[in-house]
């Protein structure tokens, strides 16, 4: 029997609970909207539905490399093009639909609930140089997917504002 065909108990069956959670309240948000709907600007943020998910998406394969050991580097200079590819990170783009980005979200949730059952949680790795990060700072595996759970709740809680001030659908209460 594979690791991932087994029973999880303990930390690694909370860590995949609690981060299947909030990834199902985030995907509630969207549930029913339109392409148009999952665009829309509901508040006086930039933030969409589609978008949130979209970037959910994103951050939670980019930390789901770093777990692997396959950090980089950040960037110390920002281009107009790199600054237009991270703000389309938070929207839907020409050709992008919601049920897209939810398919690719799915995807990249299964590979990181694979990595959940598999890594080891106590490896750890220096986080990449950035403006924002001192050097010499380094987590481990549990603390790269409890900081994805982090994310995913964070930002479901925002689509959940947004989705109800398009049409009063709530996640809870």
């Amino acid at each position: 029997m594979t690791t991932n065909e087994q029973s999880l108990t303990g930390e690694r069956a909370d860590i995949l609970e609690f981060l299947g959670k909030h990834r199902g309240f985030l995907r509630h948000t969207a549930q029913g909207l339109t392409d148009e709907q999952a665009s829309t600007r509901s508040t006086i943020s930039e933030l969409t539905v589609g978008g949130l998910i979209k970037h959910v998406s994103a951050t939670e394969q980019h930390w789901a490399e770093f777990a692997q050991g396959q950090g980089g580097s950040t960037p110390t200079e920002f281009t107009p093009e790199m600054m237009a590819a991270w703000q389309d990170q938070f929207r839907l783009v020409e050709g992008e639909t919601l049920a897209d980005v939810l398919a690719a979200y799915e995807k990249v949730a299964a590979a990181t609930d694979d990595l959940v059952r598999t890594l080891d949680l106590d490896a750890s790795y220096e986080l990449p140089s950035a403006p924002w990060q001192p050097p010499g700072v380094f987590w481990t595996v549990r603390r790269v997917f409890l900081h994805i759970t982090a994310e995913t709740a964070q930002h479901a809680g925002h689509a959940d504002i947004i989705r109800e001030a398009i049409d009063g659908q709530k996640t809870m209460g």
